[in-house]
């Protein structure tokens, strides 16, 4: 048995996001607290004071069968009736037939077993909260607040009069009323007040994601200018050779061979440019890329934390950890339900360590240890960037779910760190693509 909650847990639970998890449990609730209104205040007091005639008994019979009818169609229509609150779709009146005829037969029967001193008149009012509370609450999802009050109102002051023509006392009469009241103000509260927690949560998820598309923007801008700065002055030049080699070609000029020459020169070594750039091997400041993946990662939602400087690398080596860190973001956001993010870098006897640990580690992975979303060739192209330099990379699982990766790079011997020169240029990340 546990055994199944803990799959259950995994693949169901843990694979939605967490508005889906709040809606989730909030349409748990309302299943579930019907059928306990139902049986609390219902079938066990109705059951114990029922007078053993056989009228009474059918028609207890009857009112626990419309009611038990009531629960099941309540739950048939909490989530159609909260998509229609929250705008998913619209909800036809015509399905309300249904609750509503139930409704109607399970009040009529409790009018008649109070007439008929089928039960005791405490017992009666109890009921009628069982009966009312499986309408209200998905009757509240789907019509204004003001229609829901003025009809309840409406509805107390009918059975009012039905427990007076009944022969009830004024203190039964009261009650009646108050329970009414009772009931519409605990309908609203349940689902009406859940409901509009769900669709600010909704909002503030969507504005999230807005956000993060925002940021995936503002990089794929960052990108394209500086593929601009790369190839604005090569194409240019190549323009103003060509016409020049057009204009000393239609003269007969041999210059014009020269100058062609110089064209393929400029193209190819701006192709070179280009590759570089898309690639990422051109110079990267680290400090920059750490900058950026913080700033995704916290658009995304994730609290990222970041750890030492990278004041004093060479180069070569933040250019490497720099494509660690994009690809470890882009991954935490791909994979996974992380929550939490801390980056830490760090020099320890001649070695550069980059360190990337987020939890909501995922049950499996198309590729690559379990829980590291570095599907496909991730980590084998990280592995060779960072062979280049000898260094090497490590990603697993760590304690208390979470997944760790990290990667060291050793610093050049017999020579002091030079102090980083941020490059004009900073590789795109891959969350852009």
């Amino acid at each position: 048995m546990l055994g199944r909650i803990r799959q259950w847990q995994q693949h169901t639970w843990r694979q939605r996001s967490k508005a889906e998890r709040v809606e989730m449990h909030s349409v748990l609730g309302w299943y579930t607290s019907v059928w306990v209104f139902s049986l609390v205040w219902l079938v066990l007091p109705v059951a114990g004071d029922l007078r053993h005639r056989p009228l009474p008994v059918v028609l207890v019979g009857l009112l626990l069968a419309a009611n038990m009818l009531q629960c099941a169609v309540a739950n048939a229509l909490t989530r159609p009736a909260l998509d229609h609150y929250l705008g998913r779709r619209t909800l036809s009146a015509s399905v309300l037939k249904a609750p509503l005829a139930l409704l109607g037969l399970a009040l009529v029967l409790l009018l008649v077993l109070t007439a008929i001193g089928g039960i005791a008149s405490w017992i009666a009012r109890l009921a009628l909260g069982g009966v009312l509370v499986p309408f209200g609450q998905t009757y509240g999802l789907v019509v204004p607040i003001r229609v829901f009050l003025r009809r309840s109102a409406v509805l107390a002051v009918l059975l009012m009069a039905g427990v007076a023509l009944a022969g009830g006392r004024v203190a039964d009469i009261v009650m009646t009323g108050l329970m009414v009241a009772f009931c519409a103000g605990f309908s609203l509260l349940a689902s009406r007040c859940s409901a509009w927690t769900l669709s600010v949560l909704w909002e503030a998820e969507r504005a999230r994601d807005v956000e993060a598309r925002l940021a995936v923007a503002e990089e794929r801008l960052r990108f394209g200018r500086d593929l601009h700065d790369v190839m604005g002055r090569d194409l240019a030049v190549i323009a103003l050779k060509a016409e020049l080699a057009v204009q000393l070609g239609r003269r007969g000029r041999p210059e014009a061979v020269e100058q062609m020459i110089e064209v393929q020169r400029l193209a190819q070594e701006s192709q070179r440019e280009v590759r570089a750039v898309v690639r990422g091997y051109r110079g990267a400041d680290l400090g920059a890329e750490l900058a950026g993946a913080q700033g995704v990662l916290t658009a995304a939602g994730i609290d990222c934390t970041i750890s030492g400087s990278a004041e004093g690398l060479p180069a070569p080596v933040q250019s490497a950890l720099g494509w660690v860190v994009r690809e470890a973001a882009t991954n935490v956001l791909r994979h996974g339900d992380a929550r939490r993010c801390a980056v830490t870098v760090d020099v320890t006897d001649g070695r550069a360590v980059l360190t990337v640990e987020n939890d909501g580690l995922p049950e499996s992975s198309p590729a690559g240890p379990p829980g590291s979303g570095l599907a496909g060739s991730g980590l084998a192209g990280l592995r060779e960037r960072l062979a280049a330099l000898n260094g090497t990379l490590r990603a697993g699982p760590a304690d208390g779910g979470r997944f760790r990766l990290t990667a060291e790079v050793p610093l050049p011997p017999n020579k002091p760190p030079a102090r980083p020169v941020p490059s004009k240029t900073t590789p795109v990340s891959e969350v852009t693509r």
